[in-house]
């Protein structure tokens, strides 16, 4: 894509950048039934949609405690160390996120504090399709438990190839994080389950509902979050993932490459996105790739991710150029290879999470990096930020006046109440004096 010599508005930036066509709308169509089914039916709805779209008959949704430790028993010790590894990261960036309470003395006799209070309980998603997603564990528990959270569920799509369990490393993965609520169920059921809770055929309650889901998922997870949002709250509708990268003459070509092959590993529908003023670097790129899509695991994969239109290397006059594109990209994943790449990374308003420079790639952020990898995706990073302890977190105002505080402003209130032709707001002043 060159645009090159093209002066385009912020805005019409955004409708020009390679983006893939992701319809929730459409979706909504197929998960409403889907959710009405699991509002109505309970557990009965889960086991028939888990044998539909899973391909495998449960006696129960929720995974015995012993499969859990038998599955980190079993854990290889080197991803049990890198996962230990993982967790202790994250923990140290989100333990920082967490906010203490501040009271703000308005006058004498008047105060209004604000608390951080977190939600009661949660349900955190992890997907199970194309690949295995334990860091998504992690990403997802840490900030919850960081918070505060007393209750954490984690649910994650069942496997026929694991006896209708989830994958043994998502489940090691909760044994180590101290979760053992977990549900083998995925999809739209999933998040309907979290919403309404599901009872058996008795009456019992099987799966108490949550207050809030997050966690990454197809677009019919993506679709039930946008329907169930207000019975819920939701961290966001994640799309297939994204990575952009801003690079000029100084970048290396091999790893701006293997950067853009390790995003579009996950999906075919992920998009991949290079944004330069030099002609010779997209050169250097396209030759890289041929080579290293061809040595790949998931070569067909990346093929299809790379050759769709959410993918492309972007030619632009000059640096401050390709800043404008990859700020109305608004990517999930941005990485910056200029030989300025400190100070260009400090002014980028628009990204899920910026990695500085060649020894910052996005895989660092996916496992070990301390930082969230759930983040928003399809330009949603203009006006919202990825999974934290704050995701977690409700701020409430208490206020505190006393009698002489109330009695200095109540002038004030009465001859506002008045303006709004609310008059007992100014009542119920007045009935105090």
């Amino acid at each position: 894509m060159d645009l090159r010599g093209r002066a385009l508005h912020h805005r019409e930036l955004r409708g020009v950048v390679p983006r893939a066509a992701l319809d929730v709308e459409g979706a909504l169509a197929t998960v409403r039934p889907i959710c009405d089914d699991v509002r109505e039916r309970g557990v009965a709805a889960l086991l028939d949609l888990t044998e539909r779209f899973d391909g495998v008959r449960l006696d129960d949704v929720r995974v015995p405690a012993a499969a859990l430790q038998t599955a980190l028993d079993a854990l290889d010790p080197a991803v049990r160390a890198a996962l230990e590894e993982s967790i202790r990261r994250a923990r140290l960036v989100h333990a920082d996120q967490r906010r203490a309470d501040h009271t703000t003395q308005v006058v004498p006799g008047g105060s209004v504090t604000e608390r951080w209070v977190p939600v009661e309980r949660v349900g955190l998603y992890v997907p199970g399709g194309l690949a295995v997603y334990p860091s998504s564990v992690v990403m997802n528990v840490v900030p919850a438990q960081e918070a505060g959270v007393e209750q954490i569920a984690v649910t994650s799509p069942a496997q026929r190839d694991h006896g209708g369990l989830p994958h043994p490393t998502i489940l090691a993965a909760c044994a180590l994080l101290g979760v053992d609520e977990v549900y083998a169920v995925g999809g739209a059921q999933a998040v309907a389950m979290f919403a309404y809770g599901a009872r058996d055929a008795a009456g019992t309650l099987v799966v108490p509902g949550v207050d809030v889901v997050t966690g990454p998922g197809n677009i019919y997870v993506a679709a039930a979050k946008r329907l169930l949002k207000g019975v819920i709250g939701i961290d966001s509708e994640a799309g297939p993932t994204e990575i952009g990268i801003l690079a000029d003459d100084s970048a290396d070509a091999r790893s701006v490459a293997a950067d853009l092959v390790s995003q579009a590993e996950h999906d075919p529908m992920a998009a991949a996105v290079l944004v330069t003023p030099s002609p010779a670097l997209a050169e250097s790129v396209q030759a890289q790739l041929v080579g290293q899509v061809a040595a790949t695991k998931h070569r067909d994969r990346v093929a299809t991710a790379l050759a769709g239109p959410q993918s492309a290397i972007v030619l632009v006059d000059d640096l401050d150029a390709g800043m404008e594109v990859v700020d109305a990209y608004a990517a999930e994943h941005l990485e910056i290879h200029t030989v300025d790449a400190r100070e260009r990374a400090a002014r980028v308003r628009n990204a899920g999470a910026v990695f500085v420079g060649r020894w910052a790639p996005v895989s660092l952020g996916d496992y070990c990096a301390g930082s969230n990898h759930v983040l928003p995706t399809g330009g949603c990073a203009c006006h919202s930020g990825g999974l934290s302890v704050q995701t977690f977190l409700r701020g409430i105002h208490v206020v505190d006046y006393d009698e002489a505080a109330l009695r200095d402003v109540a002038d004030h209130v009465v001859a506002l109440a008045d303006a709004e032709d609310l008059p007992a707001h100014g009542d119920a002043v007045r009935a105090r004096f």
